[in-house]
């Protein structure tokens, strides 16, 4: 009895709610009331009728500013103005506003959920926020405060902001159009890289006490730690997307600093590709066979280029029979194969190397796996050598490295820390080219180059190569410049004389021309369609004469549950 009555002392809102700690309750009667008060059925949150109750959010655009556009992002709690002066645009988020009776009740309600959240043993997000929403709610009925339906939604996004998500953050990563989120330390305007606007400043900012305990927060929700002594913390958030955080002032004199690189729960598909011109069909077709037929591929390009999403884009061009492995410092890649398993290396949990499992690490456990293609997300330093090594034993690869030019890329292979001896560059059978250029004002990603790699000059060292297709930037347009050896290899090892070939080129030029013109994008679909050409080709183009193939995939990927 007197271990109840010491948690009742320290506990305020237990107190309350089972007794106070004068009185003489038994345990049995304080049990009692707590399974009362734990077993009633959950509250849950009323919907909300903007059009009775009015709107939660309101915004006047300022006279001196222009508004270029306007979208939603957690209707109807937030939306984003975007906005322009005569010097720049802005990225404006907004939130309900709170009456300052509002904000007392909502402090009052943070102090008294210290008490209650510790009661809750909840582990899924759902839970969570059920949980969250209950007890809410019971705190309001217990405090008998009148207050309208507008203003418990606004408490209840407030409670799920910061106590469940990134706290002001948190509503950007639901802005689909957005690609990095940026902070460059306390007071200073959160920048965010928007695919529409490119760099722009948006109106969050952070104090300096707040900033370091959102970095904290970040981190810890993701289980890593940060500290004065290890101040520098790569991690992945929830979401999958990456974040990099630096701790306090000695490192960073701003104060603490983040970026958050979003990951793309949407990946790219080769239809993307043709819709953005990265590249165009006859490339896509190449690489098709290509990739369908175990060769190896390099994407190298310089930052934001696209080596990624070219990479996961063609990835889905791999037969679904087939065994894959992928390996990651960073989650990025996302495949529609049942047969994928997905790597991603993990850092020291101390200053040392323990716990560390680096992607050398799980290239070598690859290995071990009888992989029929192996993808490394990038390559930079001892297990590149080691993915070459995998080449040359027959193991199909995809891979991306960060390199301007065919030159460079030989360069950073064959020189420190990566040293690829020469003879071994012969197994790369395709390299691409990727480069961020821009068109007027307008920023494009296009595929500057794409090469065959053919041999090794054994005196020079020099390497042969073959290219097949180049982008001619003053025009915006591709040219086939070389015919491809690669391709006669297939035809080949494959049985087939040039009309089969051809037929094949062609019916792959049909399939991507339809999927494009049909909308047909989405990684399932377009990996439903690509798997059933390599099983049932016959039969997937009979779907394209009769015009059934799009009701086809969607049927099957809503099945699936990604229509």
């Amino acid at each position: 009895m007197d271990e109840v009555k010491e948690i009742l002392a320290k506990n305020k809102f237990l107190s309350e709610l089972l007794g106070k700690k004068g009185d003489n309750n038994s345990i049995s009667e304080i049990l009692k009331k707590a399974r009362a008060y734990f077993d009633k059925p959950l509250r849950t949150l009323p919907d909300y009728n903007q059009e009775k109750e009015g709107p939660l959010v309101e915004f006047i655009v300022p006279d001196e500013l222009k508004e270029i556009e306007r979208y939603w992002l957690q209707e109807p709690y937030t939306f984003v103005s975007i906005l322009e002066d005569r010097r720049t645009r802005h990225y404006r988020l907004v939130e309900p506003s709170l009456t300052k009776f509002e904000k007392e009740l909502l402090e009052r309600i943070y102090e008294d959920f210290q008490d209650i959240l510790i009661l809750g043993s909840t582990t899924s997000k759902f839970e969570k926020d059920t949980f969250l929403v209950d007890k809410a709610l019971f705190l309001l009925e217990s405090y008998k405060a009148g207050i309208s339906a507008s203003a418990l939604q606004k408490i209840i996004y407030y409670l799920r902001r910061n106590l469940l998500g990134y706290e002001k953050i948190n509503s950007l990563l639901y802005d689909p159009y957005i690609e990095d989120i940026s902070c460059d330390g306390a007071e200073v305007p959160l920048y965010i890289y928007h695919t529409r606007y490119l760099n722009i400043e948006s109106n969050i900012s952070f104090k300096d006490e707040e900033l370091d305990s959102l970095v904290i927060k970040m981190c810890q929700l993701n289980n890593k730690h940060v500290s004065v002594s290890q101040p520098i913390v790569d991690a992945r958030l929830q979401d999958g997307s990456r974040l990099q955080a630096v701790l306090g002032r000695e490192i960073t004199p701003r104060g603490s600093s983040f970026t958050i690189r979003k990951f793309r729960k949407d990946p790219m598909t080769p239809i993307d590709l043709l819709g953005y011109e990265t590249c165009d069909l006859d490339m896509l077709v190449y690489l098709w066979l290509v990739i369908e037929n175990g060769h190896n591929i390099l994407f190298a390009g310089g930052t934001a280029s696209g080596k990624t999403s070219m990479l996961n884009a063609t990835s889905l061009f791999m037969p679904s029979t087939a065994k894959i492995v992928s390996i990651e410092d960073t989650r990025e890649l996302l495949l529609y194969h049942n047969n994928w398993v997905s790597g991603i290396a993990r850092q020291s949990f101390a200053g040392d190397s323990t716990g560390e499992v680096s992607m050398f690490d799980l290239l070598r456990a690859a290995l071990r796996q009888r992989p029929d293609f192996i993808i490394v997300g990038e390559v930079r330093g001892s297990e590149a050598l080691t993915l070459f090594q995998a080449m040359s034993t027959g193991h199909a690869t995809s891979s991306t490295m960060h390199a301007g030019d065919v030159q460079t890329v030989i360069n950073r292979l064959t020189h420190e820390p990566i040293n690829v001896p020469h003879v071994m560059l012969q197994s790369l059978d395709v390299l691409c080219i990727q480069k961020q250029a821009y068109i007027g004002e307008k920023r494009v990603r296009r595929t500057q180059s794409l090469v065959e790699v053919l041999n090794v000059d054994p005196e020079t060292g020099d390497l042969g190569i073959n290219e097949l297709f180049n982008w001619e930037p003053s025009e915006d347009y591709f040219v086939k410049v070389g015919d491809s050896h690669t391709i006669q290899e297939i035809m080949y090892s494959r049985g087939w004389d040039t009309t089969q070939l051809r037929i094949e080129m062609d019916n792959r030029r049909k399939i991507l021309t339809y999927m494009y013109e049909k909308n047909i994008r989405n990684y399932i679909q377009v990996s439903i369609v690509v798997q059933a050409y390599q099983s049932y080709p016959k039969m997937v183009m009979e779907c394209i004469e009769n015009d059934t193939l799009q009701s086809m995939t969607e049927d099957m990927a809503a099945q699936e549950g990604g229509a």
